[in-house]
């Protein structure tokens, strides 16, 4: 640990203090003094409860404990032993029906269903990797996975597996946005064409046409779904790219006859590039050790890097020096003839460390190490608030919400020391109430047990509920 400076009564370690202060808190609009004197609030405002919370997980394990070793030998009575979680408040009642209305939701939770990513905040490189995730090669995710059957070669392009490859993504498209009496397999061409003008503009000036093998030429092809396509890049009749929406999700079809695999694809198409990860969890918890303030600093930066778009990871890679960093938005013309700019990055959740860990980052008034979990809910947002007031390149959350995933609660009780915590950071950092979203993590069975007054608790700011890991629960194995 480097020297500890005092902040408003807290002693935090130099190089915390230092990135607070000269990285995260520039461009916030938010001074020093006050913010050390909030946080300092929050931490004499919580710590008590915090401590009581954590005390109430070791009685209840107690009196668990002892139930159990007075069965020992004896059938377990379900009825009896749902009478006794009952008693000792382990188990609550059912909530009275009730709303979930956290406000200003963005798409990827409220509306679209996707694949989401959790990656470790340590490795710039790894969470760069997995925000940019949003896009992906259906290509490359054929080719080099056993979603394709049989062994790779061992040199060079295996040609062979390559046409398995394109056979199995035609088929795909097929299946997601097909063609009027025909299959992707039989079209030679790829064109954007703009209807004739007429006394009144259509709706939709530009249509995809696609030209078959037996009559290439003429009106072309159309999708069963003519409104399964949403834009393209380029000129109308050599379009650079086409893009397909299927279930909310975007298909880009690459169209490149000088490419190599464009070069041997009767329709001219190079790749199949699919939205794939549309949400991200960063991780601060069981991914990463960070056991001190150099580690808390490090996490944050990459944090911060995310937040303002800046983070950058460089390497060697076939003995070559690479530099990774965000990948931009993506910009089409409509039908229409507007224009459509889709997110280019996942959007990213933070998720933060449970009650039950301390840091030495922090130090309280009484000598001992502040909660992380209450350190991360007042820093990660305070990074946040970059994103909310755009300055960085580019945007996560188009609604302009903070999504915080927290983990390892145990019941209604604890989720609602959160609610009320976020609140508090709120408050601080000048936040409108329910900025900041909580992710539920339900890995912990006296949360599972009483999940509706768990969800009741985090109603007006719950994003999502994520199924968690309960095969590794650590409370109650009996």
């Amino acid at each position: 640990m480097t020297k500890a400076i005092d902040k408003a009564g807290l002693k935090v370690d130099a190089s915390l203090a230092s990135f607070i202060e000269t990285r995260a808190l520039p461009g916030t609009g938010i001074e020093a003094g006050p913010f050390w004197r909030g946080m300092a609030d929050i931490f004499a405002r919580f710590v008590p409860e915090n401590r009581t919370l954590l005390a109430k997980r070791d009685d209840l394990q107690s009196q668990i404990d002892a139930w159990h070793s007075a069965q020992r030998g004896a059938p377990i009575n379900m009825g009896e032993y749902e009478n006794f979680l009952r008693e000792i408040g382990y188990l609550v009642s059912e909530p009275s029906p009730f709303t979930v209305s956290p406000p200003n939701i963005d798409d990827e939770v409220a509306r679209v269903a996707g694949p989401q990513l959790v990656v470790p905040i340590l490795n710039a490189r790894f969470a760069l990797n997995a925000a940019n995730a949003r896009w992906g090669s259906l290509y490359d995710a054929f080719y080099g996975t056993d979603a394709i059957s049989g062994a790779l070669g061992e040199a060079g392009y295996d040609a062979e597996r390559g046409a398995r490859v394109i056979a199995k993504a035609k088929a795909f498209l097929d299946q997601a946005v097909p063609i009027q009496g025909i299959t992707w397999a039989e079209i030679v061409s790829i064109r954007v064409a703009m209807e004739a003008l007429a006394s009144e503009a259509p709706a939709r000036p530009y249509q995809l046409l696609l030209g078959g093998k037996v009559a290439p030429g003429g009106a072309g092809h159309r999708l069963v779904d003519a409104a399964a396509f949403v834009g393209f890049k380029g000129e109308p009749d050599a379009p650079q790219s086409i893009l397909l929406r299927h279930n909310g999700l975007h298909i880009e079809l690459i169209n490149d006859r000088s490419h190599p695999f464009g070069k041997s694809d009767a329709a001219g198409l190079a790749d199949i590039i699919l939205e794939a990860a549309l949400t991200t969890i960063v991780d601060l918890e069981d991914s990463i050790a960070a056991v001190d303030a150099e580690d808390k600093v490090a996490a944050y930066d990459n944090w911060l890097g995310l937040m303002k778009g800046d983070l950058e990871a460089s390497f060697e890679k076939s003995g070559k020096r690479l530099t990774r960093t965000l990948a931009p938005d993506r910009e089409f013309t409509t039908p229409e003839g507007g224009k459509l700019t889709l997110p280019g990055r996942s959007l990213l959740f933070i998720r933060n460390v449970g009650h039950l860990m301390t840091n030495p980052a922090v130090r309280l008034q009484d000598g001992s190490e502040a909660p992380e979990g209450i350190l991360d809910a007042i820093v990660t947002s305070l990074i946040a608030i970059h994103d909310l007031k755009r300055n960085g390149r580019f945007v996560n959350s188009r609604a302009g919400s903070i999504y915080i995933v927290k983990p390892k609660m145990h019941g209604p009780e604890e989720v609602t020391f959160t609610d009320r915590l976020f609140d508090a950071v709120e408050d601080i950092l000048g936040l409108a109430r329910h900025t900041i979203k909580i992710g539920i993590m339900d890995e912990e069975r006296r949360t599972s047990a009483n999940l509706a007054s768990c969800i009741a608790a985090a109603k007006d700011r719950i994003a999502f509920i994520n199924t968690g890991f309960l095969d590794r629960t650590g409370d109650e194995i009996h």
